[in-house]
């Protein structure tokens, strides 16, 4: 059972320094870069509930496992959580009390595969990965991929917990729609804040594998209280996620609307193939957001995540309070805050 600690250390403007206890030897910090040594394999999440979601994703890693498989197992940890209301079962639902899933996959080879706006199905990522490797399609949605899903044998489940329900009916007492950045952070519930959902409702995974092959996910429950139908960036390839095995990934969390409008993952990517290290490469597409609509980028958040080729890692945000996990060999519970523009 991986202890939850929420010990974070502060990142340099390129490099990132160890929780207490560990060591040295695990990451090195390289001008802007920060690479897990030898090429190693590594996982990396959005989020601090990425430690234990990493967890599971190293247990593929550790006996040469493939990074497709472990970026699923991995994101299945937090979307079987009902505390975690920003992804899966207990997701906070849309405007109409209805809990709607979106996710993706891909994987070494640019196979991909996306579900959108799926309910009562409890592994969203896993059934995006049955789009991939069983339709010629890339994304389903709504009642056709509710349908696929069934065919495929996977069962219909309520996602929405009583505690979800009722943060649901509090919120529309007054119905505002009004974004808190980085709520996870802070030391107050939501429940305490009706009225207000989350903007980053989101867990992006990246693995590289001892094969050196990369692989990545992307799942969620959305923005809460959303109109429904609303689909955001993380089930969308190029926004949400984007893999290219010879250059690295990228996954995004935040307001999926402006990942969406720059293509964002898929623009970290191709930096790196320009390249700019992962910290620089995300914070060149944050700067993107920024420079395209300045005020909207003062009230919401946007973070990237991205692992390039080598293992080196590193994250980006608009706004302060983005935090990613990382575990390799060296560390299975390092938690970084990341940089951000704010």
């Amino acid at each position: 059972m991986v202890n939850r600690r929420k010990f974070i250390k502060n990142t340099s403007l390129g490099g990132a320094f160890l929780l207490a206890g560990n060591t040295f030897a695990d990451i090195i910090p390289v001008g802007n870069i920060t690479t897990s040594i030898d090429n190693e394999p590594i996982v990396i999440s959005t989020w601090d509930f990425g430690i234990a979601a990493n967890a599971a994703a190293w247990q593929i890693l550790k006996n040469n496992g493939r990074a497709l498989d472990a970026v699923e197992q991995g994101a299945m940890v937090p979307e079987a959580d009902p505390k975690n209301q920003s992804v899966g079962l207990g997701g906070l639902p849309d405007r109409d009390g209805i809990v709607t899933l979106d996710a993706c996959i891909m994987d070494e080879f640019g196979n991909c595969g996306s579900v959108a706006a799926l309910q009562n199905i409890l592994h969203p990522i896993s059934v995006a990965r049955r789009v991939m490797e069983k339709t010629p399609h890339v994304m389903l949605v709504g009642n056709g991929a509710l349908q696929f899903a069934l065919q495929q044998g996977f069962k219909q489940v309520n996602l929405l917990t009583p505690e979800s329900e009722k943060d649901w009916k509090e919120w529309l007492k007054k119905a505002e729609y009004k974004p808190v950045n980085n709520i996870e952070n802070k030391s107050f519930s939501p429940r305490k804040l009706p009225g207000n959902e989350y903007n980053h409702d989101t867990i992006g995974m990246l693995a590289l594998d001892s094969k050196g092959n990369l692989s990545g996910a992307c799942t969620t429950s959305g923005m809460a209280y959303k109109i429904h139908g609303r689909v955001g960036d993380s089930p969308i390839i190029g926004a949400g996620l984007y893999v290219d095995n010879e250059i690295g990934g990228a996954t995004s969390t935040g307001v999926g609307e402006e990942v969406i409008r720059n293509v964002g993952s898929f623009l970290v990517v191709e930096l790196m193939r320009q390249g700019y290290p992962p910290e620089e490469a995300c914070k060149e597409a944050v700067m993107r957001i920024i420079k395209k609509k300045p005020e909207t980028a003062k009230e919401v958040q946007v973070g990237f995540l991205a692992l390039n080729k080598k293992g080196q890692y590193g994250a980006y945000a608009i706004q302060k309070g983005f935090s990613f996990a990382v575990c390799n060999k060296q560390n299975q519970e390092l938690l970084i805050k990341g940089n951000s523009y704010y």
